[in-house]
């Protein structure tokens, strides 16, 4: 094709041009996905006085790989009527997300290869993956060496997380042709969910070390799914430039941007993206397969006429107002995030997928119902054994419904130490600490803590907590230091009431009697008058008692 075309160049420099040179070399051009090019020469082609009327659907057709939908529409009308005609017609449809016209070219759509890969496409843009299996699968009986349309199926199959699958059905076309960059592409993004990042990136090695044309052709999609394999290296550098050229660019960005807890800069990302349904993806008639590692992790907040939505929008949507509603205080947020995340969770295709029930989980959990949070997260725990996030949210849950005892052993599969270093951890803890009679551990956990505005709060608590729980030694101990740091008589008040309680308890027989010497030194401790005369009561029986104070 390439040697046309330079043949169809030299015959115009020489003056030999026959008639139709302009169509050949945009011929030509169009099939090396040099679209410009291609242009230039149909649009020529279209002022000529005996311009053939099949130069429109060309021209459209160009248009349409240059993202100019409108125009490629008006020229598309232009044409006269045929089968490319109609099936250019039917994914402009679908760009346009006009549902009559849609169906309308959609019955003119007959049983030929052509007509039923068109279909195929715009099942796959809308998520009706299982469909398009069914169309690829029926041609391929019929004509074993279109061995393309197994990289349709495995990209199937990659969307529908049967990533296993893939691989195999994949692997039927890289016996043919091993060095395929999308066919690599996507076989480094299903070890990329079947194994790790180093296991993806390592099937790509050999494609970046033998640099092709091909390569580049696809050299920015790698680039962004290296990113994504590294766990987020280069995030910034990479992702966006990437941003309206690649969909997922910007939400692995605003992924990378909540992993670093810049919630501010990812809400800014993503607040005027508007989820569409899968009509409006950017996918188009000569869809190459090209699989994007898109960075899943379906996160769970802290504390479908049947149409489909690409449901990590809605999620991403419901994360960062999630998060921002929570650092903001705002109900505002919160209430998106709850909605987004119903939303999907309440979707006849995702209600019983994993990310569905982590929707509902989370949406519940905002809700602050608690029992509907577990009977979701218990439904998936098996695969979240060893996840920290998720751990974190279901022990939070398990305390919040009084399984104090499950809570603390899950809160203590948690490996990660900015996880355990985090203010909600450390306070859910200190409560499960001291509901299950560990007061000392909830201490501990507010001494190694440096003095701050949370460690202010986790005394508070602690203080509180053990108060209610009778355990007044840690009590007393913790509102001791509030009324150090902070001279509120309600703190003077508490610290009374946990020393006498402490004092009781000596006299019951259930606390050392030594205790007494540290509770004096806590009463000691305080300037208010009515300390002399507990103080003296309690000196009095220790003298009785004969209790060195």
């Amino acid at each position: 094709m390439l040697v046309a075309m330079l043949l169809e160049q030299f015959k115009r420099h020489v003056g030999e041009q026959e008639e139709d040179t302009n169509l050949w070399i945009g011929y030509c051009a169009f099939h090396l996905g040099d679209y410009k090019r291609a242009l230039e020469e149909y649009e020529n082609a279209t002022k000529e006085e005996n311009c053939s009327p099949e130069v429109w659907v060309n021209l459209a057709c160009t248009y349409f790989f240059l993202g100019m939908y409108k125009q490629a529409e008006a020229a598309g009308f232009k044409a006269p009527k045929s089968r490319l005609q109609n099936r250019l017609l039917f994914h402009l449809a679908h760009k346009f997300n006009d549902e009559k016209k849609l169906m309308n070219f959609h019955q003119n759509l007959q049983d030929i290869t052509e007509d039923q890969l068109s279909l195929a496409s715009i099942h796959y843009m809308r998520s009706h993956y299982q469909e398009a299996i069914d169309i690829y699968k029926r041609i391929l009986l019929d004509n074993r060496e279109y061995l393309a349309l197994n990289v349709y199926v495995a990209l199937c199959y990659y969307k529908l997380d049967y990533y296993d699958v893939s691989q195999e059905v994949l692997a039927v076309y890289l016996q043919q042709i091993p060095d395929s960059t999308i066919a690599l592409n996507l076989k480094a993004c299903n070890h990329f969910r079947l194994y790790n990042g180093k296991a993806a990136e390592a099937e790509l090695k050999s494609l970046m070390d033998n640099a092709s044309s091909s390569f580049e052709f696809a050299k920015e999609l790698i680039r962004h799914n290296l990113v994504v394999f590294r766990g987020g290296e280069g995030a910034l550098q990479v992702l966006p430039p990437l941003v309206d050229v690649i969909p997922e660019a910007r939400l692995n960005l605003v992924i990378y941007y909540l992993r670093q807890d810049d919630v501010q800069e990812a809400y800014n990302l993503i607040k005027d993206l508007e989820p569409t349904t899968p009509q409006n993806r950017t996918k188009s008639e000569g869809d190459t397969g090209e699989a994007s590692g898109l960075q899943k992790q379906e996160y769970l907040t802290k504390e479908n006429q049947r149409i489909l939505f690409p449901f990590e929008e809605y999620i991403l949507k419901g994360v960062v107002n999630a998060a921002l509603g929570q650092e903001m205080g705002s109900k505002d947020h919160m209430k998106i995030a709850q909605q987004f995340f119903q939303l999907v969770g309440g979707s006849a295709s995702e209600c019983d997928t994993i990310p569905g029930r982590q929707c509902m989980a989370s949406c519940f959990f905002l809700l602050k119902q608690f029992d509907d949070v577990l009977i979701y997260l218990n439904s998936f725990k098996s695969y979240f054994y060893n996840d920290d996030i998720f751990n974190f949210n279901y022990a939070q849950a398990k305390a919040a419904t009084g399984n104090t005892s499950e809570g603390e052993e899950i809160f203590l599969l948690i490996q990660s130490e900015k996880m355990k270093n985090d203010y909600i951890y450390l306070s859910w803890l200190a409560r499960c600490y001291i509901m299950n009679k560990k007061p000392r551990l909830a201490w501990e956990l507010y001494l190694k803590m440096e003095t701050s505005g949370e460690s202010f709060s986790l005394l508070q608590l602690i203080a509180n907590d053990c108060y209610k729980m009778g355990q007044f030694y840690y009590s007393a101990k913790a509102f001791d230091v509030l009324e150090r740091l902070d001279p509120n008589p309600e703190y003077w008040e508490g610290k009374r009431g946990a020393c006498v309680g402490i004092f009781q308890m000596i006299l019951a027989g259930r606390e050392p009697k030594e205790t007494l010497r540290e509770v004096l030194h806590l009463l000691r401790s305080t300037g208010n008058t009515q300390v002399e005369y507990i103080i003296r009561i309690m000196k009095k029986w220790a003298k009785e008692n004969r209790v060195p104070v």
